[in-house]
């Protein structure tokens, strides 16, 4: 094989790696740089103040806080999206005008913008004119502030997120059902298996790779989480629906703490790290592949 035949694949990927160390490796690693500074976005010099800003965000009830309401957040959303839309795939994955109509509208959500969404969920939650207390109003359940309340804050954004994802979830699961070979449920049949046992011994194994990549990018996004926090509440009432990301925007654009920002984005990147790690290495074992 000639020279160039083996520089012509490397000079075929390089706008692609080029692109990728442009906007993904070089932005990870001077984020990493500006965290061990003090910048506050304007001046020319960054002081490099070495670990203090990592101390002074371990050390913070704030950041704690924070921390905290975004595990809380990832949870929920992860376990009940999923669980919803497996519920939802089981239901819809049979043909008929019916099933289809619903598998698109339950989609919908997904397609639209998440400003679109937080806007929208804010007029159905207004305390005093939305359409949730209404319907609440109606079944006899007192009103409730919703996002005007600590401890109904944190809930109102997970039910937003779960509404938002749960269609997608749906889609990918249905696809995953209709991939299992019919002659393993004909053969079950035969062996007169329960819905149950047909259910826990052939369907959910045979989707365990789908369900495992959902949990992966689903645990990620929700992290990731920003446009619903900054629309719907900016981390309050009393700082309990304050996010990881939402943190991050409001210390390095708002109180132009650009360095202790940085080492909260540097701590995020380690989370999501592990995270994804420990799906990998003990989820992963209970996936069955074909």
């Amino acid at each position: 094989m000639s020279f160039g035949h083996k520089v012509k694949p490397y000079l075929m990927l390089a706008p692609a790696m080029g692109f990728f160390f442009m906007f993904f490796i070089y932005p990870i690693l001077y984020m990493f740089f500006l965290s061990f500074t003090s910048w506050n976005l304007i001046s020319p010099v960054k002081e490099f103040v070495g670990f203090k800003n990592y101390k002074e965000l371990i050390t913070s009830s704030e950041f704690h806080t924070v921390l905290t309401n975004t595990i809380i957040y990832t949870i929920l959303v992860v376990f009940l999206s999923i669980s919803i839309a497996l519920i939802l795939a089981l239901w819809l994955n049979k043909k008929g005008y019916l099933y289809g109509l619903t598998q698109g509208a339950i989609f919908t959500p997904y397609i639209i913008s998440l400003v679109s969404v937080a806007l929208l969920w804010l007029w159905i939650m207004d305390p005093d004119y939305g359409l949730l207390n209404w319907v609440l109003g109606i079944l006899g359940i007192p009103p409730s502030k919703w996002l005007a309340h600590p401890d109904t804050a944190l809930i109102s954004l997970v039910i937003v997120g779960v509404w938002k994802i749960v269609g997608y979830n749906t889609l990918v699961l249905m696809a995953g059902l209709q991939s299992i070979p019919k002659e393993i449920y004909e053969a079950a049949a035969l062996d007169q298996a329960t819905k149950w046992t047909t259910f826990f011994k052939i369907t959910l194994p045979m989707i365990s790779p789908t369900l495992f990549f959902l949990m992966i990018i689903s645990t990620i996004s929700s992290f990731k989480v920003f446009d619903t926090v900054q629309i719907m509440t900016q981390g309050g009432p009393v700082n309990s629906t304050n996010m990881m990301v939402y943190y991050i925007y409001e210390n390095g654009f708002d109180f132009f703490k650009v360095g202790y920002a940085s080492a909260a984005g540097v701590v995020l990147v380690i989370i999501v790290g592990i995270m994804t790690l420990f799906h990998f290495m003990f989820l992963s074992k209970r996936v069955h592949y074909r």
